[in-house]
């Protein structure tokens, strides 16, 4: 592994910007989430509601290729949801078992809207082919053949409900935790500038709702790719972020392949590339690329920082961690969905074939905790699907209603036999006593 290079100067003034806002609210004055000088930009930025409604209209123009989750999952009191999209291009010549499955979250932290404007985009050049200036999407449809991608486009929607009612510098969940301190690699240790409304870890490993969908969605769609995607400065982030090394051996230099091959290709080499431990400045625990990677045997798990204002104050939020004029909002969301489709095409092109293993129907998946409340609304409704699902829920209902059948005649046959061995004991005693 090449040694570490410090960061290039705007690295560092981004660098800089960062620990500044965490000491703007160190646990000495984090007594409130501070306001933004600048507000959301509501011609650039959907409400979360808006978004997620256009991405639902989407899915149903584009049955085809999409298909759609909704799941929920709660406890002590708090519930999260969250909307999952699948793009699966229905190719007969390619079979679901030899294709590379990437899985992409945005929208981890409440603050970071253009992460969720960014799944949007890239869900409209992947099925209605939306134009990026001056490049030919034509080059990449046979890669598209070849990928199963599932999009999570807003991770943490009851943060982001708080940062819409006023809390625009808020990155944490609906109960106050971070989502990307809430794993179990390295949990729960803090760093000397420590500060609870930036990293509160929650009260154990996968406490929260969200984390716990999206773990399992982890085990269940077994990825080869999987991309967290922030924003805060501009980077490419692979393992580690608790300690300041990249992991050792062959995965390593593939991920650092693939990820320099995207920087020099679509960024000019201006992006950092390395661990985010060691680029960013600051050791971050409980991360959801390291658990990926230690425990769940992702190939290759990245964090993608796709835009941060060095200029910005600190006590201006909102502009530091997203676009706030419509040519930059336009440059970030080209850009990178561009470095996506180079991400596919490297990530095909570089894995090794003993790691693309057929795991079965990748379309849909089924949460082990979460309850799906929606699956492809806009099949329900007709056809060969609805009687399908149909008879499913009939299957399910006859399956339940034998076991309690079983149960019930079991529970008789032992209060019969109970009765039976009663009577016999008591004879038995009557008969002695004569």
């Amino acid at each position: 592994m090449a040694p570490y290079a410090p960061p290039p100067p705007l690295s560092r003034r981004l660098v800089t910007l960062t620990l500044a806002l965490a000491a703007l609210v160190s646990p000495a004055s984090a007594r409130k989430i501070p306001a933004s000088v600048t507000p959301i930009s509501r011609d650039l930025y959907r409400p979360s509601d808006t978004l997620l409604s256009e991405i639902k209209a989407l899915v149903a123009r584009n049955p085809d290729r999409l298909t759609m989750d909704t799941v929920r999952a709660g406890n002590k009191g708090y519930s999260a949801e969250m909307l999952v999209v699948t793009f699966n291009h229905v190719k007969k010549t390619v079979h679901d078992g030899s294709k590379i499955k990437i899985l992409l979250s945005f929208g981890q932290h409440g603050r970071e809207l253009i992460t969720s404007e960014l799944a949007l985009s890239l869900l409209y050049i992947l099925t209605e082919k939306r134009k990026i200036a001056g490049v030919d999407l034509s080059s990449f449809e046979k890669i598209l053949e070849h990928l199963v991608i599932k999009v999570v486009p807003i991770e943490n929607f009851n943060g982001r409900k708080r940062v819409e009612a006023g809390e625009i510098c808020d990155r944490r969940n609906g109960r106050g935790v971070d989502l990307n301190r809430n794993w179990s690699v390295d949990w729960g240790k803090k760093e000397k500038d420590y500060n609870p409304f930036e990293e509160d870890p929650g009260t154990a490993p996968f406490s929260e709702p969200e984390a716990q969908i999206m773990q399992e969605l982890s085990k269940s769609f077994k990825p080869h790719i999987w991309v967290n995607v922030h924003s805060g400065m501009e980077a490419l982030f692979m393992p580690y972020d608790h300690k300041n090394t990249t992991p050792d051996g062959a995965p390593s230099h593939l991920m650092r392949s693939v990820l320099e091959n995207v920087n020099h290709r679509n960024f000019q080499d201006s992006c950092l590339v390395g661990s985010g431990g060691g680029a960013v400045g600051y050791l971050a625990h409980g991360t959801t690329t390291d658990y990926l990677y230690d425990i769940a045997k992702v190939p290759m798990p990245f964090t993608f920082e796709i835009y941060g204002d060095e200029k910005a104050s600190t006590d201006d939020c909102f502009k530091m961690f997203n676009p706030v004029d419509k040519i930059t909002f336009d440059r970030v969301i080209n850009k990178w969905c561009m470095a996506f489709l180079i991400l596919f095409e490297e990530g095909l092109r570089t894995l090794p074939d003993d790691q693309v293993v057929s795991q079965g129907a990748l379309d849909n998946w089924v949460p082990m905790g979460g309850e799906i409340l929606e699956r492809n609304m806009d099949q329900k409704s007709g056809g060969e699907n609805g009687k399908l699902e149909g008879l499913d829920l009939g299957m399910q209902e006859l399956k339940t209603y034998f076991r309690l059948f079983m149960l019930s005649t079991f529970l008789l046959m032992f209060m019969f036999c109970s009765r039976i061995s009663k009577n016999r004991s008591r004879d038995s005693d009557e008969q002695s006593t004569a």
